[in-house]
């Protein structure tokens, strides 16, 4: 009778442990919101409304989705789209939606904007954009509605249980500092000291959105730009090879985002956690073993014109490739459907290579 009371106590502690698990994966999320910072690669409608060139919302754009173009820069899904689906979370709706007020915010929003940059200039020739400064004013205009909606004690933990997901520097590089007919940047920076520009101007934004009330933050690294569509098209790689030295520019700011998630970590932002994300790792694995995730496309888009379909972004009704989960590359600068769910199930679930120091799965977990 001893023995099968231990085991039913044993049992019971195992279910629990279940039950505890499950309520912190897909069947429900351990974080209260998410908040989207960042550029075309996140932006799930924002440019719609903005008097911008740098827009999606047209076939075939969204010719993946049951509800058809909507401003994502994909065939389907983002990788916020699969990342909430992972997290039990819908994905946010655009900050610059009339209709994103109310109810409809205590999810989330989403203020991320194509040509964004961290820098103010970066991505002025495409027309109006969110830049990053932009994007956490916006984020103060959110919280001010919020705190006509619940108690300062109860927003304050609301916030520091929320998601702050952050998607920034492709613009800088490939908007700015690689366009010397049109930004001065790489006249006035080399390329270690453009990164030490960058980080400083980022590291202040994401500071501010603590100072409002943030907790957790997912900070994306760069991913290698010497080998999208758009700068193969350049014809400055060997055939076969990604533009070499546009890769290694990008290690500044990739290390020293890292390095920066360790300073913010060291204990002055009490109550936080700050993850890496090794997007230019994670990609390149992809890139460099497309047949172990399904694909044999990877040096051009599904949609586009020119060399290696990157010269620009898909034209309105252009026909798509029909093989699109084979490509790697929807367009000249993002990827498919197929590309982005890999992405969001590393950074969910990865290895420390992946995320570091934590994974989001580990971070939703410390909520509890």
């Amino acid at each position: 009778m001893h023995m099968v009371i231990k085991v039913m106590r044993l049992l019971m502690a195992v279910v629990m442990v279940v039950m505890l698990q499950c309520s912190k994966g897909v069947f429900g999320s351990q974080f209260r919101a998410m908040w989207v910072f960042g550029d075309s690669l996140v932006d799930d409608g924002n440019n719609n409304y903005l008097n911008s060139i740098a827009k999606s919302n047209y076939y075939p754009y969204g010719c993946d989705l049951s509800s058809g173009p909507t401003g994502r820069f994909s065939n389907g899904k983002t990788f916020v789209d699969f990342l909430g689906e992972k997290l039990g979370l819908a994905s946010p709706p655009p900050f610059a939606d009339r209709a994103t007020s109310g109810s409809r915010i205590l999810g989330g929003v989403n203020y991320a904007s194509a040509a964004a940059g961290i820098l103010d200039d970066t991505g002025r020739h495409y027309g109006d954009r969110y830049s990053l400064s932009q994007q956490v004013v916006n984020f103060e205009m959110t919280v001010s509605q919020l705190r006509t909606m619940m108690s300062a004690d109860n927003l304050s933990q609301y916030l520091s249980r929320s998601l702050a997901l952050m998607v920034f520097g492709s613009n800088d590089y490939l908007n700015n500092y690689l366009m010397p007919s049109i930004y001065p940047s790489s006249y006035n920076y080399n390329p270690s000291d453009f990164a030490n520009l960058l980080l400083n101007r980022y590291a202040r934004q994401i500071v501010a959105l603590y100072s409002i009330g943030l907790r957790k933050f997912v900070l994306a690294g760069v991913g290698p730009l010497g080998c999208i569509p758009n700068q193969l098209a350049t014809g400055q790689a060997p055939a076969g090879r990604c533009v070499d030295y546009v890769n290694q520019m990008l290690g500044s700011f990739n290390e020293g985002l890292r390095s920066l998630v360790n300073i913010l970590n060291n204990g002055t932002h009490p109550g936080a956690i700050f993850v890496y994300g090794n997007t230019y790792a994670i990609f390149g694995d992809i890139l460099n073993n497309p047949a172990a995730y399904g694909f044999n496309v990877v040096d051009r888009g599904c949609c586009g014109i020119g060399k290696n379909q990157g010269q620009i972004t898909c034209l309105p009704f252009a026909i798509p490739c029909s093989n699109r989960n084979q490509y790697v590359f929807w367009d000249a600068f993002h990827p498919t459907h197929a590309a982005n769910a890999i992405l969001a199930q590393r950074a969910y679930a990865g290895s420390p290579n992946d995320c570091y120091p934590i994974n989001v799965q580990q971070m939703s977990l410390l909520n509890s």
